[in-house]
């Protein structure tokens, strides 16, 4: 089994949420989570590309946005089936446009969940 690794922004409480529940789906151990805010390990791209995008690697080649979920979701036995529907390109296409939507609405997100 390949260790997926995936990026994250541990300042984010947002991002935190998401992989803390991505954690405790991985029971596995399938995913090594490396928090881009701590600079722990080590950065396979500029440390401000991937705090602006999610990021992983899969089977040695960098993946980001909705591919990079994807990614983890295959990781993750009860997610896999929508990680492999996102192999499907105009799926992966959807899910992309999604993603980036998220991204413009993020910051307003990242500030609602500081405030409480």
């Amino acid at each position: 089994m390949n260790t997926l690794d995936v990026w994250f922004d541990g300042d984010c409480p947002l991002c935190r949420r998401e992989i803390a529940l991505m954690r405790r789906l991985d029971r596995r151990g399938a995913i090594r989570f490396i928090d881009v805010a701590t600079g722990q390990g080590q950065c396979p791209i500029d440390r401000a590309d991937l705090l602006a995008r999610f990021h992983a690697r899969e089977d040695g080649r960098l993946v980001s946005g909705a591919e990079a979920f994807a990614a983890m979701w295959r990781a993750i036995p009860v997610l896999a089936p929508l990680g492999r529907l996102a192999r499907n390109r105009r799926v992966l296409e959807v899910l992309e446009r999604l993603y980036v939507a998220f991204l413009r609405v993020r910051p307003r997100l990242q500030r609602a969940l500081r405030d409480r």
